[in-house]
């Protein structure tokens, strides 16, 4: 007979929040200890607030959980590893709930035996040594820093970093990614934009990217954020591409703990993603912390400009309105309403806007002066960037003066 899968969820390491546990028929009922809520700590989910009454997921794990489990390829290790069906989450999540995205943790109170897997190759073994997960289909590992050196995290360790790898369909996709990165840090020069290394990953001979993990501190301890696909009440898989940008702009603005700067600044990470072709930036490439002011930004992440791939043309999100908008299509008046939708005035576009294309040259400089991948994927990536400026961006401040003259002659 199958045991009732329950585990125990905690906050920060170490305070008992509460017990989660499926149900005949794969219902999930999440329910906040009494203790904790007396205790003073915050709510573990912006959808998951305090309360004594439980959380009831008729269609599995709550989205908040559903999107701590591992996808791609480390998910169909860690099925084989736990020897369980690639689609059962919540054993995924009780099996390697210890090291998630945030401050929260699971733990199974009556852990099973795990299956020795001897066919597997390195970066396999590595990623299943420790009870670890990240969402996302790439290859990665969590690992930890030690000195100058980096190795994969251990079954009771919390990782310092992530370790992306390279995918063997999409070719230079590490430096792909650090040069984009590299871009949107000089479009974006006030704004927190993670840092990372290319290096040679001795315990797996591989390539990886090294990036420093966001939520932890300079001591490992946790941090608690969630990604919008979480804040936003969506699942895993696809939900993170059903919805518009707008969406997460107009969460900022309703949502009492968030500031409306946020959302300026949120559109100009949305407009510098577009501009470097980020045609892969969803609901789960962005997110907030839980500060005790309320919810903030994180640094800018997973930030690849997917649009040098042939399979990666259309947006991810819808944008004003236009759904699977290829990007080649995107217009001054997208961007325009786009800014409407977040809120914003035709001023804070433009300046917005103005701002980008006062630090495009940086941008193209910096790409031209990296010595990071090819020559041919540098100078691909500073055409695309100048196309997308003449088509979608340089002529927007002519677009908002046509429509102020329009709004004037019509009140005069």
């Amino acid at each position: 007979m199958a045991r009732t899968l329950w585990g125990k969820v905690y906050y920060m390491g170490d305070s008992y929040a509460g017990r989660l546990q499926e149900e005949p028929g794969g219902r999930c009922v999440f329910t906040y200890d009494p203790s904790y809520l007396e205790s003073g700590q915050p709510a573990i989910a912006h959808t998951l607030q305090l309360r004594q009454q439980p959380y009831i997921s008729e269609r599995g794990l709550h989205s908040f959980f559903d999107n701590l489990v591992a996808e791609g390829w480390m998910r169909d290790a860690q099925a084989r590893k736990l020897g369980i069906d690639p689609s059962n989450r919540f054993a995924l999540l009780l099996g390697f709930g210890h090291d998630l995205a945030g401050a929260v943790s699971v733990e199974d109170p009556e852990p099973e035996k795990r299956k020795q897997l001897d066919d597997s190759d390195e970066a396999t073994l590595a990623a299943l040594r420790g009870k670890a997960s990240l969402s996302g289909i790439q290859r990665k590992l969590l690992v930890v820093k030690e000195n100058d050196s980096y190795r994969s995290v251990g079954p009771n360790e919390l990782s310092t970093h992530i370790a992306k790898l390279p995918s063997g369909n999409l070719s230079n996709l590490l430096e792909l990614e650090y040069l984009s990165t590299l871009a949107v840090s000089e479009l974006l020069p006030g704004d927190d934009v993670v840092g990372m290394e290319l290096i040679h990953l001795p315990e797996i001979d591989e390539s990886a990217l090294i990036i420093p993990r966001f939520d932890r501190t300079s001591r490992g301890k946790r941090i608690h954020f969630e990604e919008f696909n979480q804040l936003l009440g969506k699942f895993s898989g696809d939900q993170k591409y059903e919805g518009s940008y707008e969406e997460m702009g107009r969460f900022i603005q309703t949502t009492p703990s968030c500031i409306p700067a946020e959302a300026d600044r949120l559109l100009r990470r949305i407009l510098a993603c577009l501009l470097v072709g980020n045609t892969d930036a969803h609901f789960k490439n962005f997110a907030m912390f839980h500060k005790r002011d309320g919810l903030r930004l994180t640094p800018c992440y997973d930030l690849v400009a997917a649009s040098y791939y042939p399979d990666f043309k259309s947006i991810a999100l819808d944008i004003a309105g236009a759904g699977s908008l290829a990007i080649g299509s995107l217009k001054p008046k997208h961007l325009v309403d786009l800014a409407k939708g977040f809120g914003l005035t035709d001023e804070a576009i433009s300046s917005a806007v103005e701002d980008i294309g006062n630090r495009r040259e940086s941008a193209l400089e910096a790409l031209e002066d990296s010595d990071i991948g090819p020559k041919g994927v540098r100078e691909d990536l500073q055409e695309m960037m100048k196309k997308r400026w003449n088509g979608s961006f340089a002529s927007i401040g002519q677009l908002l003066s046509k429509k102020q003259s329009k709004g004037a002659k019509a009140n005069g």
